[in-house]
């Protein structure tokens, strides 16, 4: 038996959105860094949009 319905997808880290801190969290420390990909394990594209992403929600916290 096949279903048709489609599978629930989770969002890569380019499209996490920069207004939800909270899935943001397994990519910076404790003290707030960016942590490397290295140790996050993404691709290169997906670090920078991540790196992009938190030094925005940076920047909207500031502003508050």
């Amino acid at each position: 038996m096949s279903t048709t319905e489609p599978k629930p997808r989770s969002l890569t880290p380019a499209e996490i959105p920069f207004t939800n801190p909270h899935m943001l969290n397994r990519c910076i420390t404790d003290t707030g860094k960016i942590l490397p990909r290295k140790y996050t394990g993404l691709t290169s594209k997906h670090q920078r949009a991540v790196t992009k992403t938190l030094k925005r929600a940076r920047a909207m916290l500031l502003a508050q």
